[in-house]
């Protein structure tokens, strides 16, 4: 019944949450779609610790859909050894990677008085959700080897259940405590996702990659009529 409720019924729970409130707070604060960075006061820190951050945990979490979309591909590529320990080492230094970056990340909001100050209780929440999925991510590519072989045994049938909507928990229940913590704190991230700066991803300008180019005409003939 704990595990049914656990891996049953929370991640339901957990997407209801992140699509009703997401909505509730579009229609309602959408201008509140921001990470209100004080980037412009000290950015050369955020920037050491954003770039790591992002780049790391973004291609882990591509990785992440590849394997739930087409295991067998991953499976045929871990095929030979080789291939399977360069994936393994890829993973582990993709997760220190973003490990350093979210410390950093923390340092800073903890240590930059312009941070701290627009620095919420809901900010320090997700700060340690995170600091915490990256840590069980971490401890299973070091200490729970091959992970990417069971993440296709165990995880992926266990997320396939879900979205056909009939959760098979027993795959789930299996897995090692430390990554039965990371899949629940997953979920958690995903709740609370309305409701914190992760919305900010929205606001990415991703319309400037297909936007038609511009063109910059000086007006030379002016500045030459201001010098003389």
């Amino acid at each position: 019944m704990f595990d049914l409720l656990l891996y049953g019924v929370w991640p339901y729970v957990a997407f209801a949450l992140a699509i009703s409130g997401g909505l509730y707070r579009y229609y309602r604060d959408r201008f509140s779609y921001s990470s209100f960075s004080s980037q412009l006061l000290e950015g050369q820190q955020l920037f050491w610790g954003s770039v790591p951050w992002h780049y790391g945990i973004a291609i882990l979490l591509i990785g992440h859909l590849i394997g739930l979309a087409i295991p067998g591909g991953v499976a045929a590529f871990n095929g030979l050894p080789l291939r399977l320990y360069i994936l393994e080492i890829a993973a582990s230094g993709l997760g220190l990677f973003a490990l350093l970056g979210i410390v950093m990340l923390i340092a800073r909001r903890m240590s930059v008085p312009a941070a701290r100050s627009v620095t919420s209780r809901m900010d320090a929440v997700l700060l340690a959700l995170l600091l915490f999925q990256v840590l069980a991510g971490l401890y299973t590519a070091l200490f729970q080897r091959w992970g990417s072989w069971w993440y296709l045994s165990n995880a992926v049938p266990y997320l396939s259940s879900l979205l056909r909507l009939n959760p098979d928990v027993q795959y789930a229940a299996t897995l090692p405590l430390i990554t039965q913590l990371h899949t629940i704190n997953a979920f958690l991230l995903v709740a609370i996702f309305p409701f914190s700066r992760l919305v900010h991803i929205f606001t990415i300008p991703v319309t400037y990659l297909w936007r038609p180019y511009q063109t910059v005409i000086w007006n030379l003939r002016a500045r030459e009529d201001r010098k003389g």
